[in-house]
């Protein structure tokens, strides 16, 4: 529906037998962690660094509130009001539109300024341009465990596609539960039934 590529989505899962946000809350990535936290989190689970890029495409579509980028936009540094690193219209941009985020928690921006509504490769061209929404996001671009990556997928839209939708599968079968671990839902699929998907 947004232009992205197709994947397989294995059916048949159990679900979980209990639901706790601290689980949740340390097991994903969360926007002011070093990329260093970030890659660990991913090799852990036997994800690749490519693996992790390609997934972090997914910030092509969707937003972000303020709070989560604030801290780039309003004292920053002791040398620096705005995180230099930004591009500075699109710092303008964010600060005029986030300055009453405190007072309206509810604010927030597009992950991908230039084609928000779009699932495409938008997202690592705004990388290279200082129009990364979250340090992470910016980070990608400058290391060099990850910045080969970025670049590729910046002038392959076709390879990230490739890649993105190989690495949802593979995330959509991680720790899959079996046995009493989980538990069936009223759904009546078989296990490992394919549906496809779409983004």
């Amino acid at each position: 529906m947004v232009g992205g590529p197709y994947y397989n989505v294995f059916l048949g899962r159990k679900d979980g037998l209990s639901s706790k946000f601290q689980i949740v809350d340390t097991s994903f990535p969360i926007p002011k962690m070093s990329l260093s936290q970030i890659i660990s989190m991913f090799t852990d689970k036997n994800f690749s660094i490519q693996e992790m890029v390609a997934l972090t495409g997914s910030h092509t579509i969707g937003f972000a509130h303020c709070k989560e980028f604030s801290n780039r936009l309003f004292q920053f540094s002791k040398n620096s009001e705005i995180d230099p690193t930004l591009n500075p219209r699109y710092a303008k941009g964010l600060r005029d539109l986030c300055v009453n985020y405190t007072k309206n928690p509810s604010m927030a921006a597009f992950n991908d300024v230039m084609t928000p509504g779009k699932f495409d490769n938008m997202y690592y061209l705004n990388l290279q341009r200082g129009l990364g929404l979250m340090s992470s996001d910016t980070a990608m671009w400058v290391d060099e465990r990850t910045k080969p990556f970025v670049k590729l997928y910046a002038d392959n839209q076709t390879k990230f596609f490739e890649d993105f939708a190989r690495a949802m599968e593979k995330l959509s079968l991680y720790k899959v539960k079996t046995g009493r671990q989980g538990e069936r839902s009223d759904f009546n699929f078989m296990p490992n039934e394919g549906l496809e998907a779409i983004m």
